[in-house]
């Protein structure tokens, strides 16, 4: 991954992320060093030297390492033990793969993506159906893929 800049967040720009980040805002502890690091890949934003979330579209998004922060109650889509290898790939979920989704979930929100058997996280993504689709659908695309283990974002190391 090549870092093209790495830069401290103002604090008006960090209160506004804090803010937009919704049930992830507690990563962003106070007194935390913050800093963006813009990459060829989604910026990201390391807190304490930890890449615990990402700018997508202008918004901040949790990457996994953030979302494994916290307990995963909430905005889970469970998916099936064929769709880990696609997904392990970079693969959006499909509505046939989803076995449990949370029918909290709305069209447009930031859901991370575990595994039926472990329910560990594969990936994070945003909903394209509601929760309740996701899992009636059998046929189409559940969830858009941004981030999933093993990519570049997932294997980022950072030096302080």
């Amino acid at each position: 991954m090549k870092i093209k800049k790495r830069y401290h967040l103002k604090k008006k720009k960090l209160k506004e992320i804090k803010a937009n980040l919704g049930l992830y805002s507690f990563l962003i502890p106070p007194k935390a060093k913050v800093e963006i690091l813009e990459t060829e890949l989604p910026d990201l934003i390391l807190i304490d030297d930890e890449p615990l979330l990402m700018i997508l579209n202008g918004e901040p998004f949790p990457t996994l390492k953030g979302a494994l922060k916290r307990p995963m109650e909430d905005h889970v889509v469970v998916v099936d033990m064929g769709a880990v290898k696609f997904l392990a790939n970079g693969a959006d979920v499909m509505s046939p793969g989803v076995v449990k989704a949370d029918i909290n979930i709305m069209e447009g929100d930031t859901v991370i993506i575990v595994d039926e058997n472990y329910h560990k996280p594969l990936a994070m993504g945003v909903a394209i159906i509601s929760g309740e689709e996701m899992v009636k659908n059998n046929k189409g695309k559940a969830v858009k893929t941004l981030h999933y283990i093993g990519d570049k974002i997932w294997n980022c190391q950072i030096g302080s």
